[in-house]
């Protein structure tokens, strides 16, 4: 006789999906001028995809640098234009959303701007934990920034990192961990 209950499964592991960067490029050829065509922009733009070659194409990542006249049109409020654009490329492509980072646009290199600002911060985040004993909560940023930080902040003494709160206002915090020991998290 069944008891009712049913065996624990466990979950199978999923092994994270390619990128095809060949494809993925020519399929963003194909969105980017449409997406100039319709929206008027007097942009020009550069696709650099590597070559695959076996395992190292599950490390490709395809970029797309934009330059013009309507640069500042791309990177006003934060770069919000240029980010949406990337957001539908996304859809446009049907990435896995474990394969978003592996498409990227810029423009005027924002994004590395961006990113060194984003290290900047979460060092001087952390020391300001280890000299307060305080933590420290960032605003409300999207997974990719809360990544970096988390991942710059990986191994550092006296500080560990969490992720808190739900949706679009999921925060990063800092605290300090007793003694000089490295982020355990």
């Amino acid at each position: 006789m069944s008891s009712g209950k049913r065996p624990f499964k466990k979950p199978v592991p999923t092994e994270l999906p390619r990128l095809d960067s060949g494809r993925a490029a020519e399929e963003l050829r194909r969105f980017v001028d449409l997406a100039i065509r319709e929206m008027a922009l007097e942009i020009q733009y550069e696709i650099t995809a590597p070559a695959q070659s076996g395992d190292a194409a599950d490390e490709s990542i395809v970029v797309v640098k934009f330059r013009g006249a309507d640069e500042e049109l791309l990177l006003a409020n934060n770069a919000e234009l240029l980010l949406a654009l990337e957001h539908i490329a996304h859809r446009w492509l049907r990435l896995d959303p474990r394969l978003h980072d592996r498409v990227r646009f810029d423009c005027g290199d924002y994004r590395a701007t961006h990113l060194d600002e984003l290290k900047l911060s979460a060092r001087v985040a952390a020391q300001r934990v280890r000299e307060t004993g305080q933590a420290f909560r960032f605003n409300p940023m999207s997974a990719r920034e809360r990544r970096i930080i988390h991942l710059e902040l990986t191994g550092a003494l006296g500080v560990r990192t969490v992720s808190e709160g739900m949706g679009d206002r999921r925060q990063l915090v800092i605290y300090p961990v007793k003694g000089n020991s490295p982020d355990r998290r």
